[in-house]
Order: C-alpha cells, then sequence, then structure tokens
C-alpha cells in the first residue's frame, strides 16, 4: 500500500532525476528512471483509481489543392 507522501517524494525524485529515495527511515535505489516512472504508474493506480487515464487521438489530414478544377 503506497501513501501520497511516498508519491510526492518520488515525483520529487524523477524531476531532479535523482535514482534514491528516501522514506522515513527507509532508502531506495531504483535502476533506472524508467522504473522510477513504472512505480510511479503503479502508485497512481492504487492512489487514483477513479481518475482515467487519457488517451488522446490526434486526426489529420491533406487537402488536394490538385482535384482537377484548375
Amino acid at each position: 500500500m503506497y501513501t501520497i507522501e511516498q508519491y510526492n517524494i518520488l515525483c520529487a525524485a524523477i524531476a531532479q532525476g535523482a535514482l534514491r529515495v528516501e522514506y522515513g527511515d527507509k532508502r531506495v535505489e531504483y535502476r533506472s528512471l524508467a522504473d522510477m516512472r513504472s512505480i510511479k504508474s503503479e502508485m497512481e493506480r492504487e492512489l487514483f483509481p477513479n481518475q482515467a487515464t487519457r488517451k488522446v487521438k490526434f486526426a489529420s489530414y491533406t487537402k488536394d489543392l490538385n482535384n482537377g478544377c484548375y
């Protein structure tokens, strides 16, 4: 079970690019920022279950300026 305090500390460490995090009397050293981001996502799912992840899709199109009308 994660706490908001742990989440905030991890977010701050990610923002600083630090791989070592201290929670009270515990110290955790991560292998990479990717590992930290993975744990952060896990924390978010547990701490904020009602927040749906947003998937954004972008549409693109081109207008054919040479459509036969000159």
